[in-house]
């Protein structure tokens, strides 16, 4: 049972978390031949006070 675990920056959109649950279970099927029902897929909606790029947050930066 694959388990692809996500990290991204809070603010996707439902519609866009579920298309991208889709393709990462789609890209397990087609790489390794995992049913797509065995395939789970957490994503973790980090912050953006709690997410540093280049030493900064990416909220200080406007991302």
């Amino acid at each position: 049972m694959p388990l692809v675990q996500v990290n991204i920056l809070e603010g996707r959109t439902d519609e866009q978390k579920e298309a991208l649950i889709h393709e990462l279970t789609e890209a397990c099927y087609k790489a390794i031949g995992a049913p797509r029902e065995t395939v789970r897929v957490l994503i973790n909606e980090m912050p953006k006070q709690n997410w540093g790029i280049g030493g900064q947050s990416a909220k200080k930066i406007g991302r």
